[in-house]
């Protein structure tokens, strides 16, 4: 029930068709969810140039998988990793930027398993004034326990224990339908998501100042928003399947919550904890 997916319109895709891409992928101490995480990076159609871990603090068990998947993976992967000082998704995601040698940035989280044209989805979608916003599937805790199990990289529309199935179609007609300019933060994550190395220089990168969990992205995106680029979402395309895991959501006010209405109450573009911090930008 796989519709064909040819592409985005030639006049579009033509220019961008040698660009170089880097797809980062965060993750802190979960290393079988990352072992079949990069087993679906490895499957891909079209490889990234180069993968980069932004590791938030992991211990030896995610460094030691990691440097067996730099003999195994066709392209160079980077380990960016941080100590561990609580939750810093923000600026483990900097380092990686800053490490990364790509034009067009491509990010998703150690818990995303792969549709196998994700990369080449995302290529294809690029924008010259646009970030984009991909979807992802949730496995319930059955699925994810038989994906890890079974490496398991590939889903059916029919499979038992998968929520808005509706997104394992790759179709370019619907994806075109849903393809359009929008100032929402609707579904907004960086679970799933692509930018242009030059846009995220232009404001910054991520707000290091937002630290546990939430709302980095939200805020990024508000900053591009007021910068002038567009968002745009992904659907039908570029699939994903997040796996389940206990929530990070920490109890009451989420102090990030400050930080990402000062941005937008004073229309910010730019951070002064962020990108331009680290080497390599």
């Amino acid at each position: 029930m796989r519709l064909g997916h040819a592409g985005f319109a030639e006049k579009r895709r033509a220019p961008l068709a040698a660009m170089r891409t880097t797809l980062i992928t965060t993750t802190y101490n979960w290393p079988a969810a990352l072992d079949v995480v990069l087993d679906s990076i490895a499957a891909q159609t079209e490889m990234p140039d180069e993968v980069i871990i932004a590791d938030d603090g992991s211990g030896t068990e995610t460094a030691e998988l990691i440097r067996h998947w730099q003999t195994r993976l066709p392209v160079p992967l980077v380990h960016a990793w941080q100590e561990d000082r609580g939750f810093r998704a923000a600026r483990a995601r900097n380092l990686a930027i800053a490490a990364a040698t790509g034009e067009y940035l491509v990010f998703i989280d150690g818990d995303m398993v792969l549709e196998r044209h994700f990369i080449a989805d995302h290529k294809r979608a690029a924008c010259p004034d646009s970030f984009i916003q991909g979807m992802r599937l949730h496995a319930d805790p059955g699925l994810t326990m038989r994906i890890l199990r079974d490496r398991q990289t590939r889903f059916s529309l029919f499979e038992n224990g998968l929520s808005e199935r509706k997104f394992l179609l790759r179709s370019r007609l619907l994806s075109l339908l849903e393809f359009r300019p929008t100032t929402s933060l609707r579904r907004m994550g960086s679970c799933n998501q692509a930018y242009w190395r030059a846009h995220l220089a232009a404001v910054n990168g991520f707000n290091e100042e937002m630290v546990g969990w939430g709302m980095e992205d939200d805020e990024l995106a508000i900053r591009l928003l007021n910068k002038g680029y567009r968002r745009r979402l992904l659907k039908f395309s570029a699939n994903a399947v997040h796996l389940d895991h206990p929530k990070r959501k920490p109890e009451g006010l989420n102090p990030n919550l400050r930080i990402l209405a000062d941005t937008r109450a004073r229309a910010a573009t730019w951070c002064q904890q962020g990108l331009d911090a680290h080497p390599g930008t």
